[in-house]
């Protein structure tokens, strides 16, 4: 839990904590043949480091191994050093590789890894949730590897990559969200390390250096988003929730609004979607709120989170042990509602998580 400057406690679900195995070598171990002895990018290989260091100082593993890959490390620094309650585990992959097997064969070793490791942890494994890894670039292996994992009771979502090579509203991914559907598991979006097989961040091509990366390609999220409502994945699908993992909710507004604005005259042409776009969102869609989303601690952030609904959909994440990760400043102006919604109730919601104790302000209403 956490208290704030008003002497309130609130538990918090840290619903994005990236974890990574302790070496490639490590991997290795997880893997089979032929794909044990084949090449695969190391997680640093990316064409857009962050200038000051990718990760947070003394996130390393006792012995130097990789951030993130520790299980001790990571439970002392959440629960122990910053309040966290759950942590929501997002193993960190390659993203879309050229040969679709190795990639399969990677999102399984990191699920072994996070299972065997993580959510089986003698000590701290009833403290952590699970995302599993899959490949929409195979379908066949994706719901394999949902089938294998979709009954262990720490497993929460399913995790793509982000950077796919087709928007995630069209019909060849289908199969892969109704397999959730009926899993009863949420899709989780992420950005991915790695240098993996990807379109350009932007629309207009590649950008030249971090700050523009890091500042554009979370409209990646709004364009998947978009082309979902527009080819009525969630009309087809009602119980469909997706979690865009890297921020974004702080464009949704403008961007839904011009979808509803556009879209209003011309709902005919698309009968399969016979809403407006915006009615799409509630309990469809989450965005993860880290420390650089949104207009930060001023006098208008209750109202800019209640625009479209957005204090229902956002979740705190850290990005642990990302350079940015972040301690859980909760904005003055957000209502003790809204500040419960951001730090665990619409994750504790939407991932069936039970928290130690319901803060006074939420018992309220």
């Amino acid at each position: 839990m956490i208290e704030h400057p008003d002497g309130t406690r609130t538990p918090v679900i840290d619903a994005s904590v990236h974890i990574f195995a302790a070496s490639n070598k490590d991997l290795r171990g997880f893997l089979r043949e032929p794909f044990k002895s084949r090449g695969f990018p190391d997680y640093e290989m990316d064409w857009y480091g962050a200038p000051g260091g990718e990760y947070a100082p003394g996130t390393e593993g006792p012995q130097r191994q990789y951030p993130g890959s520790d299980p001790d490390v990571v439970a002392g620094h959440l629960f122990d050093d910053r309040g966290v309650d759950v942590a929501i585990l997002h193993p960190m992959t390659r993203g879309v590789m050229p040969d679709r097997h190795l990639g399969s064969a990677l999102a399984a070793a990191h699920n072994e890894i996070l299972v065997s490791r993580w959510l089986d942890h003698s000590a701290h494994g009833e403290r952590f949730r699970g995302t599993i890894r899959v490949n929409p670039d195979d379908i066949a292996g994706a719901l394999r590897e949902i089938d294998r994992w979709k009954d262990h009771p720490r497993v929460v979502q399913i995790g793509v990559p982000l950077q796919s090579r087709e928007l995630f509203g069209k019909p060849q991914f289908w199969p892969l969200w109704e397999a959730a559907v009926e899993a009863g598991l949420p899709v989780a979006a992420h950005i991915e390390v790695g240098s993996g097989i990807a379109a350009s961040p932007t629309p207009s091509g590649v950008p030249r250096v971090y700050e523009h990366y890091v500042s554009f390609m979370a409209c990646n999220y709004l364009y998947h988003l978009m082309n979902m409502i527009a080819e009525g994945v969630f009309e087809r699908m009602p119980a469909l929730k997706f979690v865009w993992a890297d921020g974004a909710a702080d464009l949704l507004t403008p961007f839904i609004w011009r979808m509803d604005t556009f879209g209003r005259p011309h709902l005919e042409q698309t009968p399969w979607a016979p809403k407006m776009p915006s009615d799409y969102l509630p309990d469809h869609v989450y965005f993860i709120q880290g420390a650089m989303d949104g207009p930060g601690d001023t006098d208008f952030a209750g109202e800019w989170f209640g625009f479209t609904g957005k204090d229902d959909m956002v979740m705190y994440g850290s990005s642990y042990p990302h350079w940015q990760h972040n301690d859980l400043s909760v904005p003055h102006a957000l209502s003790a509602e809204q500040r419960d919604k951001l730090c665990w109730r619409n994750a504790s919601l939407l991932y069936g998580i039970e928290v130690p104790a319901v803060p006074a302000a939420a018992s309220a209403h």
